[in-house]
């Protein structure tokens, strides 16, 4: 098992996972004995401050949009002490601009068509009522784009202006953030929109995006009080196949991106702001033990 990791800066960084919910990480920050659905993050929480819900990302479905189940909501929330913090994507039924390619086979007429409900305020504002029962314990709220290519969405320009548009009407009292995939997005233009907007930066370590150190040293990557780090790696076909699913060691040692992160999170901890790292299993195979890694960094 491990120790009880000393995350320094008192709240300021902010450090989990994305997702808890794996058996691999018995013996690492879980018993052995068995645990129900709600379990885990009881026992996950003596050890992190913070961690990502994305299983509220999967929303678009043709048969509609599901959103979260407030009992569950109450039950994550009630898991953890006052002093942590939820990051939760939202639904990709706001953020996607269609249907994706792959339907179920009586639903195929929907692959690759149109998403009506694209950056639709009355669906943020349900999703965050369904929030409620954690407002006290929530963080960011992350909005993941797809790789808009030119078929999705024709420029940077028109993407800025959806978003201007959308936020504009949403609710000021929560913190939001963007992640965006397309590397050709990363322009002045784009994080001079965040920090107009007060919007949170989303720094992707993996898929088609390039190194995060290399983004913060051609960019001013302080757009609010607030940043996050997102480590999922870039190989995630070939991480599985190495792991076969068993996320309980670290077999794929990142340790200059390792260290570029942690040298990010440095600097904007000196700076005042606040740092939200969620490190995935397929970044080096074991999230919990990336974690403990990237502390050893001077923070």
């Amino acid at each position: 098992m491990l120790e009880p990791l000393d995350i320094p800066h008192q709240g300021k960084l902010r450090i989990g996972t994305c997702s808890w919910k794996y058996d691999s990480w018995k013996g690492i920050i879980y018993q052995d004995h068995k645990y129900g659905p709600y379990d885990y993050l009881a026992d996950y929480a003596l050890y992190f401050n913070t961690v990502e819900i994305d299983q509220w990302f999967w929303s678009l479905f043709p048969q509609g949009i599901k959103l979260p189940d407030p009992n569950v909501v109450h039950r994550y929330s009630d898991s953890v002490p006052t002093s942590f913090r939820f990051s939760v994507k939202a639904p990709n039924a706001i953020t996607l601009t269609h249907f994706y390619a792959k339907q179920p086979k009586a639903s195929q007429s929907y692959a690759n068509q149109f998403n009506p409900h694209f950056l639709d305020r009355e669906i943020l504002l349900k999703f965050l009522e369904t929030l409620e029962p954690m407002k006290a314990k929530l963080g960011p709220i992350m909005f993941q784009f797809e790789y808009l290519n030119k078929q999705k969405m024709s420029g940077v320009a028109v993407f800025l202006d959806r978003l201007a548009a959308f936020f504009a009407q949403a609710p000021k009292e929560y913190q939001y953030a963007i992640e965006i995939r397309n590397p050709n997005y990363l322009r002045e233009a784009y994080f001079g929109f965040l920090r107009e907007r007060r919007l949170g930066c989303v720094l992707l370590d993996g898929y088609y995006m390039p190194p995060i150190g290399e983004v913060t040293r051609n960019f001013e990557v302080n757009t609010a009080d607030f940043l996050i780090l997102r480590l999922h790696g870039a190989d995630r076909k070939g991480i599985e196949t190495e792991t076969k699913g068993i996320w309980d060691q670290v077999v794929q040692a990142q340790d200059a991106k390792l260290a570029a992160a942690a040298s990010i999170s440095h600097k904007a901890l000196q700076s005042g702001m606040d740092v939200c790292v969620n490190v995935n299993n397929h970044y080096e195979g074991c999230a919990p033990l990336t974690i403990q890694r990237f502390l050893t960094h001077r923070l």
